[in-house]
């Protein structure tokens, strides 16, 4: 099943894109920051949202992580 249409799994591959676009623009700043306009936008949006909020980013990685391990997937 594709993550489109189960939406824990959507969910997760938002938490891991801005956990992801983060790290990416901590390693290498100049990376992202020519890239604001069109696909590569999105990610350079995704490390914004993943350093300004990233008490609530963890939070909510962790929340994941314990309904993923109760699932048992």
């Amino acid at each position: 099943m594709s993550a489109l249409f189960n939406f824990q799994s959507l969910l997760l591959v938002i938490i891991l894109t801005i956990c992801t676009s983060t790290y990416v623009h901590g390693i290498f700043p100049t990376f992202m920051n020519n890239r604001k306009q069109g696909f590569m936008g999105i990610f350079w949006k995704a490390a914004r949202i993943g350093e300004r909020l990233s008490p609530y980013v963890s939070i909510c990685c962790l929340a994941m992580a314990k309904v993923w391990i109760m699932i048992g997937n």
